[in-house]
């Protein structure tokens, strides 16, 4: 018998690079860069789908999604994202919250925040107050502090119809 409830966790991070959209949360920000992938590489819905799927025991984006299948090239993670929840609710769960934080140097992620917890809100069905987005920098450390990457992490609570 499965637990009535589940924590899913979910990680990305993609390389910065000039000439893309950047594109975080389904929002798409004003930047010179954007950000390296099969898809729109919008590695905060990345990891929320990976959080997702994990919490119903499923297996990754990859295995849904990969990049080695032309389908998804350049495919928008939203619309991702609500199949991995058509996916979740097909194994008898539906979420209850969802929290995740951005590690960025740059954009500002701040005057976005609305509007990226009402696009997750969209894909989700969660309510945007069961929804947590916060965005930090990596201090100047690393790759993501030199502004070579963005990276996500997401933790999910997915509850038993």
């Amino acid at each position: 018998m499965s637990p009535s409830l589940r924590i899913g966790h979910g990680y990305d991070i993609h390389r910065v690079v000039p000439g893309r959209p950047l594109v975080l949360g389904g929002v798409r920000f004003a930047a010179d860069f954007g950000l390296e992938g099969h898809s729109d590489a919008d590695c905060l819905t990345h990891a929320i789908c990976d959080a997702f799927l994990g919490a119903a025991g499923l297996p990754d984006i990859g295995h849904f999604f990969p990049n080695t299948d032309p389908a998804w090239k350049d495919a928008d993670s939203q619309d991702l994202l609500r199949r991995v929840m058509d996916e979740v609710a097909a194994r008898g769960f539906a979420p209850v919250n969802l929290d995740a934080t951005l590690i960025a140097q740059k954009p500002k992620i701040a005057p976005q925040l609305a509007a990226i917890k009402a696009a997750l809100a969209r894909a989700t069905g969660l309510g945007v107050e069961a929804i947590g987005v916060k965005a930090t920098t990596n201090e100047g450390i690393g790759d993501i502090g030199r502004g070579a990457a963005i990276a996500a992490y997401a933790v999910v609570l997915l509850a038993a119809r």
